[in-house]
């Protein structure tokens, strides 16, 4: 079944009808006082759905951002990871009277979300992000201001479910912040504009980096069906997760389509699995390499690894005509690599991105703006997936083959009898993609 945006689904679209800048960003930006207080001094009520540790991060921050917001329902596949999150919350607060959640209105099970989602003002959607497109609308249709963690799908038909309802979130007025936090960081909005004065020239080229040692595995249980192990798993399965390629890199991959103003017209790569590749590793590689094309002739090479022992580097440095910028140093240089400025931190009174993003978001609220992060979000999510796409295949990905691809791995519905989308063989092992056999 197609898409609604199906019609006109080129990159050449999307650049040309779109700022990258974000008009939430830009709406962000408007002083607390600047618009009609529309809510008053109502108690705005919030609900959290995926209790993980960046759920109940988000909470905490959410929660900080404004004075009159109640955590009034809690949602997670797991009765366990509820009850935890919100006792971490407490713990958190100490007696601090904004946590109103009745015991009744703790929810578990894949159709959690929906019964949280109906208590609240402001929804705080943290799950693997396969869930992401469908919990999204749920909460838009529903009429729900939104901050959501990114990426915002795993597959295309994720992306233009997205897309979709962020125009109906615009359309309705409803507030959408999405975690690339980079956005909401001084030092990084310092830069961009640094660059969009023209400090640098015109970027050519750069290099964007998650290489680390890589994160949690959690082992098989006895008893566990196949679902609760890739649930519990899900970082190691692409309908949940979407390779760290996306769930990571994607911050990365984002910084340089903000810079640039732009999405890449293809990308072409390698990858694999070689240090990170046991059964618990699912189905995921353990390094990308994806060089981004944009229309500009501007060329991103992007780079994410998950190996022990090996060189450790997460950011950005982006050249221009007439110099670089690097995110990492908060440094701008010439072509002879001479400093020609330099971000100065003040570390007693930097704000916290992650905290930014909930303090511009409830401000919005409360004074009748409309953030709207959907749209980047999306289309930077795509980004990622079309890396994942040319490292899986070994083919080159144009942005218009992978937008309008109908690949689509995570179900729309499920229960706890269901199969998951991929399933082990004989002897516990998944499918690994093959560059030169897996097609899309």
């Amino acid at each position: 079944m197609k898409s609604k945006l199906d019609n006109g689904l080129s990159r050449r679209n999307f650049v040309k009808n779109s700022t990258l800048a974000t008009t939430g960003i830009l709406s962000a930006g408007l002083p607390v006082g600047a618009m009609a207080n529309v809510y008053g001094n109502k108690k705005l009520k919030l609900a959290l759905v995926g209790c993980g540790g960046r759920g109940r991060g988000a909470v905490v921050q959410a929660l900080q951002a404004d004075e009159n917001v109640e955590l009034i329902a809690m949602a997670d596949a797991f009765q366990d990871n509820v009850e935890k999150s919100l006792k971490t919350v407490q713990e958190h607060f100490d007696g601090v009277k904004k946590i109103k959640v009745n015991p009744k209105n703790l929810f578990s099970g894949f159709d959690a979300y929906k019964k949280a989602i109906d208590l609240a003002d402001v929804v705080i959607l943290t799950t693997p992000p396969g869930f992401r497109p469908y919990h999204f609308e749920y909460a838009i249709n529903n009429g729900k201001h939104v901050f959501m963690e990114k990426p915002l799908a795993t597959d295309p038909v994720g992306v233009r479910k997205v897309l979709e309802v962020a125009q109906k979130a615009r359309m309705n007025k409803l507030n959408v912040v999405v975690g690339l936090q980079r956005h909401y960081q001084k030092k990084y909005l310092d830069l961009y504009q640094k660059v969009q004065d023209g400090r640098i020239g015109k970027i050519t080229g750069g290099q964007v980096y998650w290489n680390s040692t890589g994160v949690w595995v959690r082992e098989r249980k006895p008893g566990q069906t196949e679902m609760e192990y890739q649930m519990r798993n899900w970082y190691y399965f692409n309908w949940l997760c979407g390779d760290h390629i996306l769930e990571q890199h994607i911050h990365n991959i984002d910084v340089a389509n903000w810079f640039i103003g732009g999405y890449p017209s293809q990308a072409q790569g390698m990858g694999g699995r070689q240090v990170r590749n046991g059964k618990d590793h699912g189905e995921i590689f353990d390094h990308h390499f994806v060089e981004f094309t944009y229309d500009s002739g501007a060329v991103i090479a992007s780079q994410c690894r998950h190996q022990p022992g090996c060189m450790r580097r997460v950011d950005e440095t982006l050249q221009g005509s007439q110099g670089s910028v690097n995110t990492k140093t908060g440094k701008l240089t010439d072509l002879e690599g001479n400093e020609i400025y330099k971000y100065k931190s003040d570390m007693l009174n930097e704000p916290n991105p992650y905290q930014v993003e909930h303090d511009k978001l409830f401000a919005s609220i409360r004074n009748g703006g409309v953030i709207a992060d959907a749209e980047n979000g999306a289309k930077s999510t795509l980004t990622a997936i079309m890396g994942r796409m040319a490292t899986y295949s070994g083919k080159v990905i144009t942005w218009d083959q992978a937008m309008n691809s109908n690949m689509q791995i995570m179900p729309e519905s499920l229960d706890w009898n269901s199969n998951p989308p991929s399933m082990p063989d004989s002897n516990g092992s998944y499918t690994i993609p093959t560059p030169g056999v897996t097609e899309f």
